[in-house]
């Protein structure tokens, strides 16, 4: 039995990397020291907090959130997204490079970075690195200093200050990249495609829809798994949407192609078919799709061929979804899902008859995979991190954006009924949110593992 046991957690549904049980699971100084069958005695002086039939599973990763902070903090910050994650049963996020100012592009930009983020987080952060023309030289001392991989843009990023790659500078960046073995993630559309679409304009859905095609995905993802078997480099694909792209993604990894691709809750249980005309708090880039296309990405997900689902959290101030004219192609594309992944996936994946465990695998497990975390995050057992969101996987709620801590409250998912209460969140040990509410800033600043 561990020294010192200082507080055990027992459930009749702990989910563990070997499937469901009840279990009682022991914490020692911050990390999790063992997990004993459900009746073994609690040690003397140790804490018992009994959760009953509530499930246990380790605090999700979250490997795509935009935070914008500093320079764009009305929109997002530290404290508010991190409060958010918290309520959500969110552990650990990474911050995507990008909407903030400066963006994380060289190591100066890191530093001011993690300045603005430390002291204010609920729980543990990471950055990811920015691959952008003409910071090739910048990619390495990134890579020492801690981020997680690089993001690019093969396409306008949104933001001028973080501009999209050209063919030529993808080749110079995953060429580098790949001499270093790092991990390259892309938002994947063709812009030659999306710019020979129609054009958005106006309050259709439809016409939304239509003016970023699924073939600018495919086509995308076809040259990157080309350029990643040739250059051997890790690649990433951000926030699949176009189902029509999964037969290139799963021939590439029969291929030993290092290739990787997530999707994210809007597009797991959100349709096309349900988006109001004029209700931007829907638009995101690549869209929301078609519900025979959704059906698909679930089978690609149970598969294996997709590897995780995270948030994308890219919120924005609400003048900028010009809710007053309702234009899609003025809008900015972002959901706001930070706190609300955690059930919605849950909602949709247990109507298609899938567990908790393929919950944890594609939320906590595969994104700490992702980012290198394997043996830290992810998973309860013993060693790791003891990060932990308590579910009360069969009540429902129904979504109210007063309730949501991210800054902004804008979401698509208003009105909707959910199911599965986070009841709390656990963080090395300590309780950082109840019932929905966070307590205090107790996160720390974590870099890629070298070990």
């Amino acid at each position: 039995m561990p020294d010192a046991v200082d507080t055990v957690l027992r459930s009749t549904r702990v989910i563990t990397p070997e499937g469901t049980r009840p279990a009682a699971v022991a914490v020692t100084g911050g990390r999790i020291s063992a997990v004993w069958p459900y009746e073994t005695e609690v040690p003397a002086g140790a804490r018992l907090v009994e959760l009953g039939d509530d499930a246990l599973l380790p605090g999700l990763v979250d490997t795509h959130v935009h935070i914008n902070d500093p320079g764009r903090t009305e929109w997002e910050g530290f404290e508010t997204a991190t409060r958010a994650a918290a309520a959500g049963g969110v552990t650990t996020l990474i911050d995507m490079p990008l909407n903030s100012i400066p963006p994380t592009t060289t190591t100066e930009h890191l530093d001011i970075k993690r300045d603005t983020a430390r002291s204010k987080v609920h729980i543990d952060v990471g950055f990811w690195g920015g691959a952008v023309p003409g910071n090739v030289k910048d990619l390495k001392p990134l890579h020492d200093a801690g981020v997680f991989g690089f993001k690019c843009f093969l396409l306008h990023s949104g933001v001028d200050e973080f501009p999209q790659l050209r063919p030529g500078e993808l080749e110079e960046a995953m060429t580098e990249i790949a001499r270093f073995d790092g991990l390259l993630i892309v938002h994947a559309e063709d812009p030659h495609l999306i710019d020979g679409a129609p054009q958005p304009e106006g309050r259709k859905y439809a016409d939304f829809l239509a003016s970023r095609p699924r073939d600018a995905e495919n086509t995308a993802i076809d040259g990157l798994i080309a350029l990643a078997k040739r250059l051997d480099c890790r690649v990433h694909v951000l926030h699949l949407s176009s189902a029509e792209a999964l037969p290139l993604v799963a021939a590439a990894k029969r291929e030993g192609v290092r290739l990787t691709v997530e999707s994210c809750p809007h597009y797991l249980t959100l349709t096309a078919e349900e988006v109001p005309d004029g209700a931007t708090e829907f638009k995101c880039c690549p869209p929301i799709r078609e519900a025979v296309n959704q059906d698909a990405l679930w089978q690609g997900l149970i598969d294996g061929t997709i590897d995780c689902v995270v948030s994308d959290h890219s919120p924005s101030t609400a003048d900028l979804k010009h809710f007053d004219t309702g234009d899609f192609g003025q809008a900015w594309g972002g959901i706001s899902s930070l706190q609300l992944g955690l059930p919605a996936i849950w909602t949709a994946a247990r109507r298609r008859g899938r567990t908790l465990d393929d919950v944890v695998r594609w939320m906590a497990q595969a994104p700490a995979a992702l980012a290198g975390l394997t043996g830290t995050k992810g998973a309860i057992a013993p060693g790791y991190d003891a990060d932990f969101a308590v579910l009360a996987p069969d009540e429902t709620f129904t979504v109210d954006p007063a309730e949501l801590h991210h800054r902004n409250r804008v979401t698509a998912y208003a009105g909707r009924t959910l199911q599965g209460v986070v009841r709390a969140t656990w963080l090395r040990g300590q309780q950082i949110a109840d019932h929905g509410t966070p307590t205090y800033p107790s996160g720390q600043l974590i870099e890629r593992e070298t070990r």
